[in-house]
Parts: C-alpha cells; sequence; structure tokens
C-alpha cells in the first residue's frame, strides 16, 4: 500500500498556523505514532521547543524537526519528577519569549494529563493556547488488547479513575471504591498499580465479587505490550508474578470476559480466510 503524499500534505496545510508566542496542548496518543491526528502532525512540524511527558514515544518525536528543542518534563508515580510549576513557568516563559510552544502529552492533555490546570495557568498570563485531542490510552489499552470498552448486554458505561489518590487520607482526590464496586459497572484505571492491593481491598470490601474478571494492559499499542488477564482477587499476586511494571491500564469487569469471545471470532474468521 503506497500513501498519496501530496494528499497528506494538502491535508495538513489546512490546519491552523502555529503563531508565535503561543502554546499548544497536545495529545500524543497512547504511544503508536500511528494514532496521531493530523493536528498533532501539524504541530509537530511547526513547532519551535517541545516539552514532552514521560510516555511520549520517541517514534513521536522523532517527527519533528531537527530544529525543534526538545525539553523533558515526565511525571512518573514514585520516581522523581519535574515539579508542575516549574513546567508551567517553563511554558509561559518560552512563549513569551516568542516560540511556538508544543507541550506534548501521552494520551489525551484532559484525560489525567493535567492540562486543565496548564490551560487555566497559560490564560492568567495572557498567554494564547491550543487545545489537541489525543487517542486516550485507556481506551486504545482496551482496544489493543481486544476488549470492548462496551458491549450491548454487558455494560451501559465505564468508570474512568487514577488509582493516585486509593488510600490517601483526607485527599482531595481519594475515590470512595466501596461506592464504586456498586455500580455495576466496567472500571478502568490509570496509574493504579502501586495501589491494587488497596484498590481490590475496597472493591472487595463494598461487593465486588472476587472473581469478576480483570485485565492489565503495559505498554498499550507499543511492540513492548503484555496482556495479564486475571481476577479481581488475583489480581495483585498475578501482576507480580509476572513483574509488570507501569506503565499500565487496569480494566476490572465483565467487559475483559469478552475478549475470549473476540478473540476466537477473529481465529474463526482468519481461518475461513485461509480455507
Amino acid at each position: 500500500m503506497t500513501v498519496d503524499v501530496s494528499t497528506l500534505e494538502a491535508l495538513l496545510s489546512t490546519q491552523p498556523a502555529f503563531e508565535q508566542g503561543s502554546v499548544w496542548l497536545v495529545g500524543a496518543g497512547p504511544g503508536d505514532p500511528a494514532l496521531l491526528t493530523v493536528a498533532a502532525l501539524s504541530a509537530l512540524a511547526q513547532a519551535d521547543l517541545i516539552v514532552f511527558d514521560a510516555l511520549v514515544d520517541e517514534r513521536i518525536l522523532a517527527l519533528a524537526p531537527p530544529r525543534a528543542e526538545r525539553i523533558f518534563a515526565g511525571k512518573r508515580g514514585g520516581k522523581p519528577s519535574v515539579d508542575q510549576r516549574d513546567i508551567t513557568a517553563l511554558l509561559i516563559e518560552q512563549a513569551k519569549a516568542g516560540h511556538r510552544v508544543l507541550r506534548l502529552k501521552g494520551g489525551d492533555p484532559f484525560v489525567f494529563g493535567r492540562g486543565g490546570e496548564e490551560c487555566a495557568a497559560l490564560a492568567r498570563a495572557g498567554i494564547p493556547y491550543r487545545i489537541v485531542p489525543g487517542v486516550t490510552a485507556g481506551l486504545a489499552g482496551l482496544i489493543s488488547a481486544r476488549i470492548p470498552t462496551t458491549m450491548r448486554g454487558v455494560n451501559q458505561g465505564i468508570f474512568l479513575a487514577t488509582g493516585h489518590g486509593a488510600g490517601d487520607n483526607g485527599a482531595a482526590d481519594s475515590i470512595d471504591w466501596r461506592l464504586v464496586a456498586r455500580l455495576g459497572q466496567p472500571i478502568l484505571l490509570y496509574m493504579a498499580m502501586r495501589k491494587l492491593p488497596i484498590i481490590r481491598e475496597q472493591l472487595v470490601a463494598g461487593g465486588m465479587a472476587g472473581k469478576t474478571p480483570a485485565a492489565v494492559i503495559v505498554s498499550a499499542t507499543s511492540p513492548k505490550q503484555q496482556v495479564l488477564i486475571t481476577t479481581l482477587d488475583q489480581i495483585v499476586e498475578d501482576v507480580a508474578m509476572a513483574r509488570l511494571e507501569p506503565p499500565a491500564i487496569v480494566a476490572i469487569g465483565d467487559i475483559v470476559a469478552e475478549r475470549r469471545r473476540l478473540a476466537h471470532a477473529v481465529e474463526v474468521v482468519l481461518a475461513e480466510v485461509a480455507e
């Protein structure tokens, strides 16, 4: 298959100009460069300075021109990270210096990406900004593992949450996991690997069955992707046995059980094609 380069260039030419002295907050998607949006590609092509997160794939950074300066500003749970105030100050400082500043975030800027905080700070400083949505890692992770986000007859919704606040007494971002257990809908967790024991304990205490299907998807959509299928009562032990490490998405609910049925359907179709 060949790509019509002229058509792609024509599409890119329809994108807004990246003005000097402005900041674009861009979602880099879950990792696979093929999942970038046209708007993200346009931003990469025009940027003078790229402030990027830890989960931005190197192949995506390589799409920017060599002239663009790259500054790492990643945050990883439990590891030394750049302070958010310093990141925001850098964006404002560089924009005021007249640069086209690209704030490149894994997934989507507004899904557990602190994009709202940065936009608020830019607005207070009078810095023009644009937001470019990205494919959020949670939903892409499910799809890459052949787990449907919603399935008729299985669920009518899905609960997205971060595991950071779990067990932090009095924390403003803590979640009542016992209440979540009573929703009766699948749970999709970001940044929850370190807090899995606490989350499991609270979900079971809230009435969720220990046999509820669960999945852990590591490095979703990348060549290093790993998928662990387990149950709520075994997830902590199975993660430890498999020596899985972040970045990972955790799914808990009956949608996980649909993976086997979908995988079987794919195998059947492939067999029919082979015949």
